[in-house]
């Protein structure tokens, strides 16, 4: 029997999730609360499943759950390829090969462009429950819950404690709000349901309060998505009534409200569901149990996820304050525990907005409250959805990368169009933007749009997560998605007319600019950009190996080489700097929030101590150089960097930058930060710094791309003791770590695949374990290949660089799949 990837990944996954390891058991909960309900959304709480979500306000007077389903968007199954501009890209490359920039910027903005620039990821009702003489509280406690993915209010009126439970429920797939009275009979109130949409109807009927609707119109595309709301409110010991609008409860000591969402979404294709009878079918299927139950079963659920992962950092004397109350002072206290949170609430995050089955996480998420928002809450495919699955693999949650590797074949399908109209192409591309319907044509114009690389660096989460799970029948079910995008590239590298190098044109080094022309206007627009290189090389490198390891395309390969030995080299410019394009115009005061030449450095491993010392140094002046304080998303990805240079101290001021409360009215700048909900600040509210700075955590912690395990690589001076548990590396390794005095004490490794584990400890530590010996050679373990990366080539003007000194030892022990290895240190 042939299963799709979708149910195959879903099927491995089930052992996975029944086998927690007594190690990555949490102690204690870990938890977000706070003494006062949300004034704004940005104070508000997200539960989710990965297709409901929902921000909890946790009013007194009136309680607000703002809800989403993630296939409410605007428009309607279409492409965004304009016909006609693969002539103007043929203009494009002769006018930048030529040298004439401005002039080429000038015609991308006139003629590259389309109508739809991506559709609006949309919100879908508000439920409202209404307690009359419930304003003035006292005794007021809400909360997050991550280690039970719970959401709790509590208050006393009048002496009678009130307490409300929110979930959205991972087995039942509706979400349950449990209201409870501490005196019998004392709970009254009503339930209301609203909507932004101006195509919405609200009616009670059969007992249930039910609103349908759908979304506007958006650049001219009228919307074909249908939502339906239903509402089922049970009170045993209550009497249950209904208005023409609402329901009301009175008389109760306990209630329970069960909210169901359903759509007319099957595809990106297919939009000829029933949201009407899907809704009414998982409501009847949540509302059959109780609520207990239904909590038991989905607290089993999420655990089995959450547990695999245990962070310790030590204590702080903040930790009894509020959660909004230790981000406003952490900057100049030692909160060890709330970066522990921070680390797990991105880990949450995920499992909340990423199931098998569904779709992927957009700019925020799963969790929208406007019919306007940022960048439309869509994929913003050249940095900020990749971020979104870097915690994924190693954190233990690599089977949620599945609505991610399936939103990419749908990819390779509509981006083959792309790839013929645009390029003359085989193959399929993807430029810097997707949305739910899988456009892949450029958006935003001329100057943004022109960035033919975003699925090219999607795909390396595919060969990622076989480097961590050993995967073969994965690898080989992906494999076409990987060809198509190579291909793509083999047909549409041109000759540059300096070197002779095989390079993308027209492209940009994404959102930064090189030059200004006559008027002042920033240029952007070129061709061979650091970054392009980088992502092709790789590319074609991860789509040898996986020809390789499969079986499939020998012919193939062997084109892959032959092209990729015509890429160009890395370069190191004038000050010592990674070259950010393929001539050396980088600014030393340049502050630009995007640093994408460093691609090389993280996500990939182009850039290392230990294989490529010029490039790792070159990669140093160009952080120094960008400064520390920008954007959330970009302060996330530094902390990656930093970790990457192994430099704990640095990448913890990141942190610490980052941790920086935000007041929920900031909608716009360039400072960064968290708001008091712990979501990350561009600002506004992007989910991807949640998911970067959880990423570089566990980096700083444990690194597995450079040919060994490397242990503390980037542990900061002030993270003295601590342990971690449960984290992943590549080849099928689990590894936990105690430390103490900024040393290992124990590291304990599982491997799931076996082979030679070569660890990579700091020089004057003195590891023990039987079988354990010096390192030989080049690493035998299939997983660990080192990707090789060509020399660079070095300005004259550029100052010395020195070599990195790698102050490290590599150990080799053998390992059998399903045996554990303890290291202790003397």
């Amino acid at each position: 029997m042939k299963h799709s990837l979708a149910s195959r990944l879903l099927l491995a996954a089930i052992p996975a999730l029944f086998a927690l390891p007594a190690a990555a058991q949490q102690s204690g909960d870990f938890k977000l609360w706070y003494d006062k309900p949300a004034q704004n959304w940005n104070e508000a709480l997200p539960i989710g499943n990965g297709r409901l979500a929902a921000m909890v306000f946790g009013g007194t007077g009136t309680e607000r759950l703002q809800l989403n389903e993630e296939t409410v968007w605007t428009g309607r199954p279409h492409n965004n390829v304009v016909a006609g501009q693969g002539e103007v890209m043929q203009e494009l490359r002769r006018l930048l090969f030529q040298k004439k920039y401005a002039e080429a910027q000038q015609l991308s903005q006139a003629k590259i462009g389309a109508i739809q620039n991506g559709m609006s990821y949309q919100p879908a009702s508000d439920l409202l429950l209404y307690f009359p003489g419930h304003e003035k509280a006292t005794a007021y406690q809400r909360e997050l819950n991550i280690s039970k993915a719970t959401s709790t209010v509590s208050y006393e009126v009048d002496g009678v404690r009130y307490t409300r439970t929110a979930l959205a429920s991972f087995t039942e797939n509706v979400m349950v709000v449990q209201c409870e009275a501490s005196r019998k009979g004392a709970l009254q109130f009503s339930v209301g349901l609203t909507s932004a949409h101006t195509r919405s109807r609200r009616e009670v009927k059969d007992h249930l309060l039910r609103l349908s609707g759908m979304p506007g119109v958006l650049e001219q595309l009228e919307p074909v998505i249908q939502y339906e709301t239903n509402v089922k409110v049970v009170a045993p010991d209550g009497k249950v009534g209904y208005t023409d609008s609402s329901i009301t409860v009175t008389g109760a000591t306990r209630a329970t409200v069960y909210i169901s969402i359903g759509t007319n979404f099957n595809n990106f294709r297919e939009v000829n569901g029933d949201a009407h009878q899907r809704s009414l079918a998982y409501l009847a299927k949540g509302s059959s149990k109780p609520f207990e139950q239904i909590r038991r079963l989905h607290e089993q659920f999420y655990a089995r996820y959450f547990n695999r992962v245990g962070l310790y950092l030590g204590e702080a004397t903040t930790a009894n304050l509020s959660t909004d109350e230790r981000v406003k002072q952490f900057s100049r206290t030692q909160d060890p525990q709330l970066i522990a949170l921070y680390f797990q609430f991105g880990r949450y995050l995920l499992i909340s907005g990423s199931q098998p089955g569904g779709q992927p996480t957009n700019l925020q998420g799963k969790w929208n409250n406007k019919t306007n928002p940022a960048w439309d809450s869509k994929y913003t495919i050249n940095i900020n959805t990749e971020m979104n699955y870097w915690p994924s693999e190693v954190t233990n949650l690599s089977e949620l990368g599945e609505p991610l590797f399936r939103m990419l074949q749908d990819l390779a399908v509509t981006g083959q169009e792309s790839a013929q109209k645009l390029y003359h192409a085989r193959g399929w591309v993807a430029h810097h933007n997707t949305d739910l319907w899988r456009i892949t044509g450029p958006v935003d114009g001329g100057f943004y749009g022109m960035w033919p690389m975003g699925g090219a660096w999607l795909t390396r989460h595919l060969w990622e997560h076989y480097l961590y799970t050993g995967d073969k029948a994965f690898l080989k079910a992906v494999y076409p998605v990987m060809k198509g995008a190579a291909m793509y590239y083999v047909d549409a590298l041109q000759r540059e007319p300096d070197h002779g190098w095989l390079v993308v044109s027209p492209s940009m080094s994404p959102e930064n600019t090189y030059m200004k022309d006559s008027a002042g206007h920033g240029i952007g627009l070129s061709y061979g950009t650091t970054m392009d290189n980088q992502i092709v090389s790789e590319l074609f490198y991860n789509t040898i190996q996986a020809g390789k390891i499969t079986g499939a395309d020998p012919l193939f390969t062997d084109t892959l080489v032959q092209k990729r030995a015509q890429l160009p080299p890395m370069q190191i410019g004038r000050f010592g700097q990674l070259q950010e394009w393929i001539n050396d115009w980088d600014h030393p005061n340049d502050r630009h929030r995007h640093i994408s030449h460093l691609y090389g450095l993280y996500p990939s491993n182009q850039i290392s101590p230990v294989h490529t010392p010029a490039l790792f140094r070159a990669a140093n002046n160009t952080l120094v150089s960008r400064g520390d304080i920008s954007t959330g998303w970009s302060m996330g990805w530094k902390v990656n960097f930093w970790a990457r240079m192994k430099d704990g101290n640095h990448a913890l001021k990141l942190i610490t930058n980052q941790l920086n409360l935000v007041t929920p009215e900031m909608q716009i700048g360039q400072g960064g930060g968290t708001y008091p909900n712990l979501f990350d600040a561009h600002p506004p509210f992007q989910i991807d710094g949640n998911f970067g700075c959880t990423a570089g955590i566990a980096e700083m912690l444990l690194q597995s791309h450079d040919g060994a395990v490397e242990i503390l690589p980037a542990l900061p001076d002030s993270w003295k003791d601590g342990s971690v548990t449960g984290l992943k590396a590549r080849g099928g390794y689990t590894v936990s770590i105690t430390w103490k005095n900024n040393k290992p004490e124990k590291v304990t490794v599982t491997a799931t695949l076996g082979g030679n584990l070569r660890l990579r400890l700091a020089e004057a530590w003195q590891p023990a374990a039987p079988g354990l010996s010096a390192a030989k050679g080049e690493n035998t373990n299939p997983f660990y290949q080192v990707m090789d990366v060509a020399e660079p080539l070095v300005s004259k003007e550029a100052p010395a660089v020195e070599a990195a000194v790698l102050r490290t030892r590599d150990y080799d022990l053998a390992t059998a799949a399903g045996k554990t290895y303890v290291i202790t240190f003397r």
